[in-house]
């Protein structure tokens, strides 16, 4: 059984741990494992806590966990594009043991609701273009993609696919 909750602070460290761990088991193959390996928990859990302790306006962290702890989350705000009443899903990550679980989906719903609640019209996520287990899901979920785009990224230049919900109740009822 598996909850999903808004974080605080003081979940810093297991959502920093949950990242490096996912970056690993998603990104082997796709990015430099030279960049992968160099991925400290550390470092993410300070970024994490001073982006949990002052967030800037409408951004979102809600994880999953279990009994033994965080498994997933998923963190957001306003569009990178700042496109009038679209929200997007930054991350999105759960480990791989807890795949298949349907927890992926109940992040990104919940991550919708609180969007839709805050005035947010429409959804987005971007995805690496050859991550296709990832595409699979968000198409599996409605979203539409846009074309491929060139984006500065670890080891140098990576492709990316955004995934668009023009109308965001389609995914938070």
């Amino acid at each position: 059984m598996h909850v999903i909750f808004p974080v605080g602070p003081d979940d810093a460290e297991a959502l920093a741990q949950v990242h490096v761990t996912a970056w690993r088991e998603t990104y082997r193959g796709l990015l430099p494992d030279s960049y992968l390996d160099r991925m400290s928990v550390p470092v993410n859990a300070r970024r994490f806590a001073k982006s949990l302790v002052s967030p800037a306006e409408h951004e979102i962290v809600l994880a999953a966990a279990d009994r033994e702890g965080i498994v997933g989350y998923a963190a957001g705000g306003p569009s990178r594009s700042r496109a009038p009443g679209e929200a997007e899903v930054a991350t999105l990550y759960v480990l791989r043991a807890h795949q298949g679980q349907a927890l992926g989906r109940r992040l990104l719903t919940a991550a919708a609701r609180v969007f839709a609640d805050q005035g947010a019209r429409s959804l987005m996520i971007s995805v690496l273009r050859d991550n296709i287990p990832a595409r699979g899901f968000y198409e599996h979920l409605g979203g539409q993609a846009d074309a491929p785009r060139r984006e500065p990224g670890p080891g140098g230049v990576t492709y990316e696919v955004s995934y668009r919900w023009p109308d965001i109740r389609t995914l938070a009822p």
